[in-house]
């Protein structure tokens, strides 16, 4: 077994390699076949759009500084 990467052999890089291509591989199907399937998300976006309506106005007042009692 080949415990440092400057020592280690021919082989071992290939695995090395071998491993990472792979793990980038599995990670991109995993992507591409998220967005493929219908997780439900269709049924929130075929909803008509919600309309908010404006209450009553409000009037709000703002007192900077110190207060003097």
């Amino acid at each position: 077994m080949n415990w440092s990467m400057y020592t280690a052999d021919r082989t071992t890089h290939l695995k090395i390699v071998v491993v990472g291509l792979f793990a980038a591989l599995l990670i991109a199907i995993i992507g591409i076949s998220a967005t493929q399937f219908n997780l439900g998300t269709d049924i929130m976006s075929a909803q008509g759009p919600q309309v908010y309506k404006a209450g009553q106005p409000v009037a709000m007042s703002v007192r900077e500084g110190p207060s003097i009692h």
